[in-house]
């Protein structure tokens, strides 16, 4: 099994996770600043590169009623010229409210908000990442009722 990489893809920032080899559990693992596409592009490649990604799930940011706004134009535009730059399969997962989630996760799990809206790009990844997993390799038959 390979890793996943999970994007959440904004105007300033990039959150990126990672899943574990055995795609269990996404985790967040960085930030990428946005600066220009060249630099965007080279850091999603090099971690691509050192961490044996296999697969890219990307935050496809949907209005609330499913459509596709400005901002879903935005990351779908930027993953049409990232696509030629890695070898990789790539796949769009809704993203509404990863944010949001992201933030109460965090608050439950006790953590200070000191660390801002950066580290919530990156946790963001993660729950995108997260639920991309739970779907994809969930196996019905290893449910055990409480």
């Amino acid at each position: 099994m390979t890793r996943s990489l999970g994007l959440d893809i904004g105007d300033k920032r990039v959150g990126v996770a990672l899943s574990d080899p055995q795609g269990i559990l996404a985790s967040p693992l960085t930030i990428i600043h946005r600066q220009d596409e060249a630099a965007d592009f080279e850091a999603v490649v090099n971690i691509i590169s050192q961490h044996q990604v296999g697969r890219i799930i990307v935050g496809l940011p949907r209005s609330m009623d499913g459509t596709l706004g400005k901002q879903a134009e935005k990351v779908k535009a930027f993953v049409d010229r990232l696509i030629s730059h890695i070898k990789v399969p790539l796949e769009f997962r809704d993203e509404r409210l990863s944010t949001v989630s992201a933030r109460r996760l965090m608050r439950e799990a006790g953590a200070k908000k000191t660390r801002g809206k950066a580290y919530d790009d990156a946790a963001a990844a993660a729950v995108i990442l997260q639920g991309y997993l739970d779907e994809k390799y969930a196996d019905p038959d290893e449910i055990h009722p409480l």
